[in-house]
């Protein structure tokens, strides 16, 4: 996966937003948590709301961070 979420991650702790706030407050869903917690995939939706209950934009809670068999050889 290139996509990492540890600066979503940590503005998450930051924000003291838990799985349960996400989903008491209906920002998401349990799985989609889940999958942000093991790098799996999330859709711009979900970008979005993050976005806006973090007060940010995408690059302050995303990174592509290029997988090391993808890297071109010298």
């Amino acid at each position: 996966m290139s996509i990492v979420y540890d600066k979503l991650i940590a503005k998450m702790k930051e924000a003291g937003i838990t799985s349960y706030t996400m989903k008491r407050d209906k920002i998401i869903g349990q799985a989609t948590y889940k999958k942000i917690m093991q790098g799996g995939d999330i859709d711009t939706r979900t970008i979005d709301k993050l976005c806006e209950v973090l007060n940010c934009q995408p690059g302050d809670i995303l990174e592509y961070v290029p997988d090391e068999q993808e890297q071109p050889k010298e």
